[in-house]
Parts: structure tokens; C-alpha cells; sequence
């Protein structure tokens, strides 16, 4: 009987490309994106779905992504649909921030209610390269190995690019910030400055649908100034070094000092945090990239799965002073969280908003919102109806 398959498929005049490792190995395959050559930092990721997602993720901007899950597209794309709040449904930004994406078996056909189109025709509409018939898993073993490689995806007949341009040395943070200030929710409770180095739609959408007002402010913008005009502060993820973020964290150290309300920090926000703080930061060989992560709490030795996505980590051998770690790798012992021991700071490297993958940590929006409508009623006396609701919760569930 012959089986139904979803496997590539593609007429003998389709383009040849090829995916070159600095270290000198040479993976070949076949063009199914724009038919283009470039140049980035090849990572994998171990996620099983939500390509989409992680393609609009703009932590990636500068990146290679090579997925090792090997049948990629058999859902298609969806539209680019926005909620009531004016965010995108199904993706994390306005486009595509990967550079170019490696995949083994490339589906041809695909099938979902929300589809629109292939991801082969999303990404040449976005002049992404794309490349199929790659052995990811010789490929992913090979970046265990040696580490997230710099590479390029080279299309037809041409050498590539003469350079292997490192992307990490640039300020990618800046490239994908937002410029302007923009607003969502404005009738929320509480108000809630976010710092902007490439956050995701969804971590927006976990402020905004608990009830936040959400003010988004470049990356480099210096809240302190305005602070007495917000209740709470948030700092996004976002690609690249944290080290080039240096105006960022001079507003965060003074932010520690006085800002006296709660901030809350997710992936890039928990380096700079604890940047801030006084912590140094090392890169990961091949970084944590995928859906599947544990994450230990250190106060309760509570196991969390959770959906990750960073190539650099804090250095937590040596916690200031007032300082204690919150979250640990159970795979690694990498860092993944950090907490004040006296005021209401605290930031996590993976990411609980999770879209797609594992909603184990979700609730930490649900604290840090807590935290910040609480300190609000200290202010000032005033009670708003969502801070009563949680008020009633809390007493039912110990009733």
C-alpha cells in the first residue's frame, strides 16, 4: 500500500543551496525560500512546533535557525491576524527576524484552518532564504560539538559571502527596538513602562489581557525620568550581547536604586537586570533554544518545563549583596532567574509567556501584576476592581 507522505518534493530545476560553516563543513540541500545568500549565527532549535512563532521571534534576529525537528511546514502559515488589544495572534512581530532557516524535510503540502499561504511563499514574500534536504541531526550534533557557528546559506551557483560577519558584535538590540512609544490597553488599572530590546507580542499580550495598561518605550529611552508615571516596570527579551546594551543597563542601575516599584525582567531583560546588579555574563556554547527546558526554583525545588531561547547566561558563582538566584537550569546549572531579597525586582532567562510551547510559568505575570497593584494600593489608598478580584481569590482559596 503506498503511504501518504508529506516529504519534499521538488521538480529537478529547483535550486541548489547550501549551508557553509566557518569551520569549514558544508552541509548541501535545496532552496525552497527567497533565492539569496547570507550570512549569520547558525543555532538550532529542539522545538516540535510553533515555527512561526519562533521565525517572528525578534531574539533571533542575526540568526541561522536550524530546526531539528524534521518535517517543517506541514501546517503552513496564518494570517497576520491582530486580537482586540492590537496585537498579532500568531506571531511575535510584523515579520520575519530569523536570517535564514535550515530544515530537513521540507512539507510541500500543507493543512491548517489558519493558514494562508506555504512557508515557502511566506519566506520569499519576506526575502528570507530557506534551505531542505539538510541532515539536521549531523548538523545539530555538529553545533553541540563546537558551539553556534557562524555560517551562511549560499543559493545557486555562487561562492557567498567572502566574510563570516559575527552578529553578536553589533547592537541588534537597537535594530529592533521600537523608535516611537506605543500604547495598548490604555484603560488598564496599572500602568506598565516595557522596555523594549525586541520584545514578543505575547509577553505583551500576558500584560495587557490581566488587565495592564502597557506603555512600549525604546530600548535606550531613560524611564527614570518619567517614572512617577508608571506603577510597574517590564524588560523585554531581545537578540544579540547583552554587553552592547550599555545605556540600558545605566537606567536599570539607577532604576534598582529608585525607582521603588516592582520591575520584572524576561531572557534579555534578565541579563541586563542582573548586569545592573553587578553580575558578569558568559555566552553558552550552543545556547537553550527549544520548549523542553527545566527550570528548577531554588526556594521550593519546584521543577518547571519551560520554552527558552538565548545563547548567553549570568554568571551567578558570586551574588551581590541583597541578591539571590531564583531559577537554576536543571539541565546545565545555568542561571535562570534572579531575585531582590528586600524589594519587589525579580527576572527569569526562560520565557513563561511560552507561545508557542510549555504555560508552566505563566502565573509569574499574575505575581509580578500582584505585586505591582498591591504596591499601588500602599500609594494610594485606592482599590482598584481588578485588585479586589484578586484580593477574593486569594481569601477563597485559603478559606
Amino acid at each position: 500500500m503506498h503511504q501518504r507522505t508529506f516529504s519534499t518534493t521538488f521538480a529537478a530545476a529547483s535550486t541548489a543551496a547550501a549551508l557553509k560553516l566557518k569551520s569549514g563543513q558544508i552541509f548541501k540541500g535545496t532552496s525552497f525560500g527567497a533565492e539569496k545568500s547570507v550570512a549569520g549565527e547558525a543555532v538550532f532549535t529542539t522545538s516540535l512546533v510553533g515555527y512561526p512563532e519562533s521565525m517572528t521571534d525578534p531574539s533571533y534576529t542575526g540568526q541561522i535557525l536550524v530546526f531539528t525537528q524534521p518535517l517543517i511546514g506541514n501546517y503552513g502559515v496564518p494570517g497576520q491576524v491582530k486580537d482586540e488589544f492590537g496585537l498579532y495572534k500568531y506571531f511575535e512581530s510584523d515579520r520575519i527576524q530569523v536570517s535564514g532557516i535550515v530544515v530537513n524535510d521540507y512539507a510541500t503540502q500543507y493543512s491548517h484552518w489558519t493558514a494562508v499561504e506555504s512557508l515557502g511563499e511566506w519566506c520569499k514574500r519576506f526575502d528570507v532564504p530557506a534551505i531542505t534536504g539538510i541532515d539536521t541531526r549531523a548538523l545539530t550534533h555538529l553545533l553541540r560539538e563546537q558551539g553556534s557557528t557562524l555560517s551562511q546559506i549560499v543559493v545557486g551557483e555562487n561562492d557567498g559571502i567572502t566574510e563570516f560577519p559575527d552578529p553578536n558584535a553589533e547592537h541588534l538590540v537597537a535594530k529592533v527596538s521600537t523608535k516611537t512609544p506605543m500604547h495598548y490597553n490604555p484603560s488598564g488599572d496599572v500602568k506598565i513602562a516595557v522596555i523594549d530590546c525586541g520584545v514578543k507580542q505575547n509577553i505583551l499580550r500576558c500584560l495587557t489581557k490581566r488587565g495592564a495598561s502597557v506603555t512600549v518605550l525604546p530600548h535606550d529611552f531613560d524611564f527614570n525620568q518619567v517614572a512617577d508615571q508608571f506603577d510597574g516596570l517590564f524588560i523585554s527579551n531581545g537578540p544579540g550581547s547583552p554587553v552592547t546594551c550599555t545605556e540600558t543597563i545605566k537606567n536599570l542601575k539607577v532604576a534598582i536604586d529608585h525607582f521603588n516599584k516592582p520591575i520584572f525582567g524576561i531572557c534579555m531583560g534578565n541579563l541586563l537586570l542582573g548586569m545592573a546588579a553587578g553580575l558578569n555574563v558568559y555566552k553558552l556554547p550552543f545556547g537553550n533554544r527549544g520548549h523542553n527546558q527545566p527550570a528548577l526554583h531554588v526556594d521550593t525545588g519546584l521543577c518547571y518545563i519551560t520554552s527558552q531561547n538565548h545563547g548567553y547566561a549570568l554568571d551567578d558563582s558570586a551574588m551581590p549583596k541583597n541578591w539571590k538566584r531564583m531559577f537554576v537550569n536543571a539541565n546545565d546549572g545555568s542561571n535562570e532567574g534572579i531575585q531582590h531579597k528586600t524589594k519587589p525586582i525579580f527576572s527569569v532567562q526562560f520565557h513563561p509567556e511560552a507561545k508557542g510551547g510549555p504555560q508552566d510559568t505563566e502565573y509569574l505575570f499574575e505575581d509580578f501584576l500582584g505585586l505591582v497593584r498591591a504596591e499601588k494600593v500602599k500609594r494610594t489608598g485606592i482599590q482598584t476592581p481588578v485588585y479586589q478580584q484578586q484580593q477574593q481569590k486569594v481569601a477563597a482559596a485559603f478559606a
